[in-house]
């Protein structure tokens, strides 16, 4: 005879428990409490599994279970195998592995330029030096030489004019580089020291004009009653104080002071090239001047081209008035 007994609700799903089958035989048995299948955990007076000791088993059945520990499993096995090529060190980054000997000297080899590099950056330093070296001369002779030269004549008109206002007296002939009269072209606003010889060093490079009054190319004086007085000045650098003769036109006043008087020439012709070998136009009668016959002459002389020295400009003029400096200024000069 089985007996009866009243069905338990299962603590946690509601459905009433049930004892396991016995495999072996079907008699009597005393049925496990619900206590020893799940741990021997306590139940308090409402019914509820205690707190302490309690493992709630997994919901959803074996399978469920086995699907939860297939799932842990691969979430283990993927952490492993993601932390195993740190461990083995094999996988890490190159910049992190320390460089052996031979590849730093291979590595340094490689960032180290080339032939053709350095000889590309040295031939541009050369360029870039001698740029800035020739921007420095061409500063030199276009800026430099001409302050310098301004104020050398500047100093040498002053000086003559003191000379000649405290009645100091030179004599009629003249050292080379030694300053004697003052040449003024009104037209082109040039008033400038002339002194005896052509030199560079002495005269013209300390922006004089220079009187040819040497051997071979001696010429007149301008108190000479006939004769060519010729005269040279740079065109360029060094006060260039002929720069622009060649703007002249016929009859524009080129005027001579000296100590006792003034030469008052008017323009006549100009020859704008020749060679620098062509000395005739120094002549008394120069050639080419259109003056036929003997006079009272003077000569101007320059380079030509601007800037060279490969030809010369030659400007003539004829003597029109000769003035004592006790009757005053000419009226070229006051004009």
């Amino acid at each position: 005879m089985t007996a009866l007994r009243p069905e338990r609700e299962d603590l946690y799903g509601g459905a009433p428990y049930e004892p396991p089958l016995d495999e072996e035989t079907v008699a009597l048995r005393i049925p496990q409490s619900p206590d020893s299948v799940f741990g021997g955990a306590s139940i308090s007076a409402s019914g509820a599994p205690a707190a302490s000791g309690v493992t709630r088993p997994p919901g959803g059945g074996r399978a469920a279970r086995r699907k939860a520990a297939k799932r842990r499993h691969g979430r283990r096995g993927a952490d492993a195998e993601a932390a195993r090529p740190a461990r083995g060190g094999s996988a890490a980054p190159a910049e992190a592995r320390p460089l052996s000997r031979v590849e730093a000297r291979r590595q340094a080899r490689a960032r180290r330029p080339g032939a053709a590099v350095v000889a590309s950056r040295a031939v541009g330093e050369v360029f870039i030096t001698t740029g800035v070296l020739m921007l420095l001369f061409v500063t030199y002779q276009l800026w430099w030489t001409n302050v310098r030269a301004h104020a050398q004549a500047d100093k040498e008109a002053s000086s003559l004019q003191n000379d000649w206002a405290s009645g100091k007296r030179n004599p009629g002939t003249f050292s080379p580089g030694q300053g004697f009269a003052i040449l003024h072209i009104p037209e082109l606003d040039v008033v400038v020291p002339i002194a005896e010889g052509i030199s560079n060093k002495k005269v013209l490079d300390k922006g004089m004009v220079g009187h040819y009054g040497e051997d071979p190319l001696k010429t007149a004086m301008p108190d000479a009653r006939t004769g060519n007085f010729g005269l040279a000045g740079h065109r360029n650098t060094h006060g260039e104080p002929f720069r622009y003769i060649n703007k002249l036109q016929p009859g524009d006043a080129i005027v001579v002071e000296t100590q006792d008087e003034y030469f008052v020439y008017k323009m006549a012709s100009m020859l704008p090239v020749t060679s620098p070998s062509n000395v005739s136009v120094l002549e008394p009668v120069p050639p080419q001047s259109g003056f036929t016959g003997p006079g009272r002459y003077i000569t101007l002389t320059t380079c030509t081209p601007e800037f060279t020295s490969k030809y010369r400009l030659i400007v003539w003029g004829k003597m029109v008035e000769e003035r004592p400096r006790s009757k005053g200024k000419p009226d070229a000069l006051v004009e």
